[in-house]
């Protein structure tokens, strides 16, 4: 997105036309723009954040400096009631204007009261601020019983696929989902040589396609192949990926291919998510029919978090692999048994036990 040119805010000293408060307006906007570039925020993220801006300021038919708590609680009523729109859209909504208020107030108070006579106030207030949305369906997965039961046919099932090499893509790619707790995205966009058996004691995967906050764009990390996942990459780089095409030697090339060709390099594509989840979907439905419908991607996420969890990987390490920013996202993840506490108490009474008969010994 390309942006304005910015000019000193400070040029007028009094706005006498109303072509000068558009003018002063738009220059605001254009250096809240250039602030969140600065930041690092992606181009789509901040074309969002200045849609909802001049929504407002349309919504409010003045300068937006004037805005006061009274009219983003019109603003937020107009756009539940009439609009129809939802909670999290509304929440979305609020912080932006939230945001960008904080903005002036920090940077530009002082001017926007020597040019208009007005003090900025934050019109999102502790009083009409939507709550924040939380998505707490819970995503529940299945037993550990459960999804051996789908991945043990699943796996010997692939010598008699009808075609081996889409139905072994798939699943790798759900193994992924399941052992390494990826997220679908991130697992289409893994190249051959995010693959690093150098990297500590069983190798890493480099995913440098992970969700970033924010709008910040995509966020890196490198997570620990362990839970066997070492040895399903080993099995597919040494006995399945050679036979997608000649580009399993390059390092650029996707580590799941399609078996669709580019029609001018004759290099595979690389697959598609709908490919994935199309493939999942599939077997879901052929080894675990009570879950069809139910059980998704993200929900083995929850499962991988989830089965860490239960074997003694501590909450943090968890965050660190599943490439969350906060703990209280990843406790979201953690689904325990109804036994869980009973057996944390046995367990840590054992361990006290253990070490007072280790030290009267």
């Amino acid at each position: 997105m390309a942006l304005a040119v910015v000019r000193s805010i400070r040029s007028p000293r009094r706005l006498s036309t109303a072509q000068e408060v558009e003018d002063f307006e738009q220059e605001l906007l254009d250096q809240y723009a250039l602030a969140m570039a600065a930041a690092g925020i992606t181009d789509r993220h901040v074309g969002q954040q200045r849609a909802v801006l001049f929504d407002f300021i349309r919504f409010l038919d003045r300068p937006i400096w004037t805005a006061e708590p009274a009219d983003a609680d019109r603003y937020l009523v107009w756009l539940r009631a009439e609009q129809r729109q939802a909670q999290n859209t509304l929440f979305s909504k609020a912080m932006c204007l939230r945001q960008f208020f904080e903005f002036l107030l920090l940077r530009y108070q002082g001017d926007i009261h020597a040019l208009t006579g007005y003090l900025v106030s934050q019109p999102i207030d502790e009083f009409n601020r939507p709550a924040k949305p939380y998505f707490d369906i819970p995503r529940v997965p299945p037993s550990d019983a459960e999804v051996e039961v789908l991945f043990t046919g699943w796996r010997q099932s692939l010598p008699q696929a009808r075609k081996f090499l889409p139905a072994a893509r798939d699943y790798l790619a759900a193994s992924l989902w399941r052992r390494a707790g990826l997220r679908i995205t991130e697992t289409v966009m893994l190249d051959l040589r995010d693959w690093r058996p150098d990297l500590g004691q069983r190798g890493k995967l480099h995913v440098r396609f992970g969700k970033g906050s924010g709008g910040r764009g995509p966020k890196t990390r490198l997570v620990p192949t362990i839970n066997a996942v070492d040895e399903l990459l080993t099995w597919w780089l040494t006995d399945v990926r050679h036979q997608f095409g000649g580009d399993w030697c390059d390092p650029d090339a996707p580590l799941l291919p399609s078996e669709r060709r580019d029609r001018d390099t004759g290099r595979c594509l690389r697959a598609g998510s709908n490919a994935l989840r199309t493939g999942f979907a599939d077997a879901l439905t052929r080894w675990l029919p009570a879950w069809q419908g139910q059980l998704t991607p993200h929900g083995l996420r929850h499962f991988c978090a989830s089965s860490l969890y239960a074997r003694g990987v501590d909450l943090k390490a968890i965050q660190e692999m599943l490439g969350h920013s906060w703990l209280s996202t990843t406790t979201r993840y953690i689904h325990v048994h109804d036994e869980h506490i009973e057996r944390a108490w046995t367990q840590a009474n054992h361990r006290v036990a253990t070490r007072l008969t280790t030290v009267g010994g």
